[in-house]
C-alpha cells in the first residue's frame, strides 16, 4: 500500500507540472443561469415557496371528483403504454447513473490460465503443467473531474427522465378527462338533436295537415321534409365523432375499442378555480419546463467534461496472483507475485480534436438554452390560452342561455302564429325559429364543455398529477 501511495503521489505531482488547475470551472456545480431578463425572473420564481393551494399542485382526484371519470383516470394511470415506456426511461436513466458512480471504483478481472508442454523427442518425459491465476485492478484517479461531470450529467439525465415521467402522467390525466367531458357533451348533444328529430317529424305532419287546411304550399311541406333529414344527417356525423371519441378513450386506458356508458353533461361536477392570474413561480413547476433545464445541466457537464479532456488522466493498475511459472522455470509449489504502475496519459496530439469537442459541446448548451426559453414562454401562452378561454366560456354561457330561452319562445310563437293563418307569419319563419333553437342549445352544451375543458387544459398547463 506504502508503494501504491508513491506511485499516486508522484503521477499527481506529474499532473501539476504539467499546468492543470481547477480555476477552469471544470469542478462547478451547474446553477440555473440568469443571463436574461427571461430566465431571471425564472430563477427567482424557483426560490419561492411552493403553494400548496395552487391549481397545478391539487392532487388530480380534488380536481377530478366525478366518480366514475376517477375510475378511468386510476385505470389509465395503470395501464397506459406510454407511461410505461417514460417509467423504462427513468430505469434505463437510473441504471446509466449506477454505472456513472461505479466509475470511481476500481475495476477488477479475474483470468485463471493454465498451459501443458512436452518434447515428443523423448518419450520418458512427462507433461510439463504451468498455470497462472492473476487478478488485475485498475483504477481511475479523477484528478480532473471527468468522472465527476459524466456523474452528475447522468444525474441530471436521470431527473430529465423523471420530469418526462411526469409530464405524460399530466398528459393521460389530462387526455383521459377532456375525452371522457367530450363523451358526455356529444351525448348530451345528441339527445337535444333526436328530440329536436322528433319535433321536426311532427312539424312535417302539421306542414302537411297546415297544406290540407290551404294555410300552405306544398313548398312548406318539402322545406320542412328537407329540415328533418337535414338534422338526421347531423345525427349521423354525430354518431361518427362519438365512435372516434370512444375509441380514444379505450386506447388511453389499454383496452381494445369498445363503448363507454358515459351519463348526461349537464348534470356532471366538473373542475373549479377560483384564480385570476397564474404567477411564475407556478410555471416553474410544470414537468416539461423543469426538463428542458435538466437538458441545460446535462450540456453543461457535457461542456466541463469536454473541457476537463484537455488534462492528463491518472490511472493505477496492480497485478497480482498465483503462478508456478517464473520466467523460464517452473516450481512447485506456485508463488504468489504482485506488480505496481501507475500511468499519468496527456494528451499531446489530440488538442485540435479537443478544442473541436468543446466549442460543440458550447454551441449544444446554448442550443438547450435557447430550447428552455422557448419552452416557458410556450408554458406561459398555454395557460394565458386556457385563463383565457375559461373566463370567456363562463362569459359566453350566460349569453347563450338567455339566447336559448328567448328563440324557444321565438319557435313556439311562430308555430302559433302560422297555424293561427297569421298573414304576417310563413313557413321560412318557422324553419328559421327552430333552426336558431336547435344551433342555440347545442351552443350552450358546447360553452359549458369549452369551459370545463379550459379548466382541464389549465391543470395540464400547470404539470397537475404530481
Amino acid at each position: 500500500m506504502k508503494r501504491l501511495h508513491k506511485i499516486a503521489v508522484l503521477a499527481l505531482s506529474g499532473a501539476i507540472l504539467l499546468g492543470a488547475a481547477s480555476s477552469c470551472g471544470i469542478y462547478k456545480k451547474y446553477q440555473t443561469p440568469d443571463d436574461t431578463a427571461l430566465l431571471a425572473q425564472y430563477k427567482e420564481a424557483q426560490q419561492a415557496s411552493i403553494d400548496s393551494l395552487a391549481y397545478g399542485n391539487l392532487r388530480w382526484q380534488d380536481v377530478f371528483t366525478d366518480p366514475m371519470l376517477a375510475d378511468l383516470i386510476d385505470q389509465a394511470l395503470a395501464n397506459n403504454i406510454d407511461l410505461r415506456n417514460a417509467k423504462l426511461n427513468v430505469d434505463i436513466a437510473h441504471a446509466q447513473l449506477r454505472g456513472a458512480k461505479l466509475a470511481y471504483f476500481p475495476s477488477v478481472a479475474l483470468a485463471p490460465n493454465g498451459a501443458g508442454s512436452k518434447v515428443f523427442m523423448n518419450p520418458s518425459q512427462s507433461m510439463a503443467w504451468s498455470y497462472q491465476i492473476p487478478l488485475s485492478v485498475s483504477w481511475e484517479i479523477d484528478i480532473f473531474g471527468k468522472l465527476l461531470n459524466a456523474k452528475r450529467g447522468a444525474q441530471a439525465g436521470y431527473e430529465q427522465a423523471e420530469d418526462y415521467r411526469q409530464a405524460v402522467r399530466s398528459q393521460i390525466i389530462s387526455a383521459v378527462a377532456t375525452t371522457y367531458y367530450s363523451i358526455a357533451s356529444l351525448n348530451t348533444q345528441l339527445a337535444i338533436s333526436r328530440s329536436t328529430s322528433e319535433i321536426w317529424k311532427q312539424n312535417v305532419q302539421t306542414m302537411k295537415d297546415l297544406k290540407e287546411a290551404g294555410t300552405v304550399t306544398e313548398v312548406a311541406v318539402v322545406q320542412a321534409e328537407a329540415q328533418y333529414y337535414g338534422i338526421l344527417a347531423q345525427i349521423t356525423d354525430m354518431q361518427v365523432s362519438l365512435d372516434e371519441l370512444n375509441n380514444t378513450l379505450s386506447l388511453l386506458l389499454g383496452v381494445m375499442p369498445q363503448k363507454w356508458e358515459i351519463g348526461d353533461f349537464t348534470k356532471m361536477s366538473t373542475p373549479e378555480i377560483k384564480r385570476e392570474s397564474i404567477p411564475m413561480c407556478e410555471l416553474a413547476m410544470r414537468p416539461d419546463v423543469a426538463a428542458a433545464e435538466r437538458s441545460m445541466a446535462v450540456a453543461y457537464y457535457a461542456t466541463s467534461s469536454a473541457r476537463a479532456a484537455f488534462y492528463p488522466g491518472l490511472n493505477i493498475t496492480a497485478n497480482g496472483g498465483f503462478t508456478n511459472s517464473l520466467g523460464s522455470m517452473l516450481i512447485n509449489p506456485g508463488k504468489f507475485f504482485i506488480n505496481l504502475a501507475g500511468s499519468l496519459t496527456a494528451p499531446l496530439f489530440s488538442r485540435g480534436a479537443n478544442i473541436a469537442r468543446l466549442e460543440a459541446a458550447k454551441a449544444q448548451q446554448q442550443q438547450s438554452m435557447n430550447t428552455f426559453e422557448k419552452t416557458l414562454m410556450s408554458a406561459a401562452s398555454e395557460v394565458s390560452d386556457a385563463m383565457t378561454l375559461y373566463s370567456l366560456s363562463v362569459e359566453k354561457q350566460g349569453y347563450v342561455a338567455k339566447q336559448s330561452e328567448k328563440l324557444a319562445k321565438a319557435a313556439e310563437y311562430t308555430m302559433e302564429l302560422l297555424q293561427l293563418g297569421s298573414y304576417n307569419t310563413t313557413y321560412l319563419d318557422v324553419l328559421t325559429a327552430e333552426q336558431n333553437l336547435l344551433s342555440a342549445r347545442l351552443a350552450t352544451v358546447g360553452a359549458q364543455y369549452n369551459e370545463t375543458r379550459a379548466l382541464i387544459n389549465l391543470y395540464q398547463a400547470l404539470g397537475g398529477g404530481r
